[in-house]
């Protein structure tokens, strides 16, 4: 069997589906997108692996194939194949969070986080936040949700704040004064103020209508527990009392004073014995 034959059936008993059309073997991932794969060495074996649009004019000078890796085995282009369908996945959930297309999640409001691009963050309840992070992890997409709960109160902040930027202006020379002028007209970046948190784990999935179900959930339980979060306080915790076993708390203070107590007449001296022994001579 040929290097495409092999990868054809191994594709096949996977349920995916593929096509040949002279050297090259298409691979669809959805209606607009597929992989390719073209033969350069049939005896080693191996094949250049291009991602592509799909239904695209070959004669389309726009159109251009682009090179993502090369597959010398009949596993590498499963693993291939699984990571590009893992990556469409994971966009699609994505696009369906950021939209609000599935009216499970139609109270929240998704955004993009602005360092990680698999994370979407909506606001819900008074000061907390749910975070789901959506990425392909050994080629199969997943996604974990986390809601933070933000303990703190305006007043609180305001002063944080106002000791940060004071402390800025404390620098003087040593800080940027084109930056201290921007701060001081409300302008540009502020201080990084770290607001404690509590998070409370909501689990991973992969099964992506589930995550729907969840998601739906939180929307309906985020002021309880927002309020459950926040409300414990370390003050109000009573530490149980420890008690000795053994009695030793049941003695007095005077009595343990008592044992420290002693008369120095009746500590005989070395010099008290020798006296006692010449005498006695």
């Amino acid at each position: 069997m040929s290097f495409f034959e092999d990868i054809a059936t191994a594709l096949d008993a996977e349920g995916i589906e593929s096509r040949v059309h002279d050297d090259i073997m298409f691979v669809p991932i959805t209606s607009d997108l597929e992989i390719q794969f073209q033969e350069i060495d049939p005896l080693l074996p191996a094949a250049n692996v291009y991602i592509a649009a799909a239904d695209v004019d070959e004669d389309d000078e726009e159109f251009e194939a682009v090179l993502v890796s090369v597959a010398f085995s009949v596993d590498d282009a499963l693993d291939a194949v699984a990571r590009h369908i893992a990556t469409d996945q994971v966009v699609t959930v994505l696009r369906d969070l950021l939209e609000g297309t599935d009216e499970r999640i139609a109270e929240l409001e998704f955004a993009q986080d602005e360092f990680n691009p698999n994370l979407v963050v909506a606001e819900v309840a008074n000061d907390s936040e749910l975070r789901v992070l959506v990425e392909s992890v050994d080629g199969e997409p997943c996604a974990v949700v986390r809601f933070v709960a933000f303990d703190f109160d305006e007043e609180e902040f305001e002063e944080l704040e106002d000791e940060s930027i004071h402390e800025l202006w404390e620098l003087g020379d040593d800080f940027d004064d084109d930056r201290l002028e921007l701060l001081s007209n409300g302008l540009g970046e502020g201080p990084v103020i770290e607001i404690p948190a509590e998070t409370l784990e909501l689990g991973t999935y992969t099964d992506f209508d589930r995550l729907f179900d969840v998601l739906g959930l939180v929307s309906e339980q985020a002021l309880d527990w927002e309020a459950q979060l926040v409300s414990f306080d370390d003050d109000d915790y009573d530490e149980p009392e420890v008690y000795d076993i053994f009695g030793a708390d049941d003695l007095d203070a005077d009595e343990l004073d008592g044992d420290d107590d002693f008369d120095e007449d009746d500590v005989e001296t070395d010099d008290d014995a020798e006296d006692t022994d010449t005498t006695r001579d």
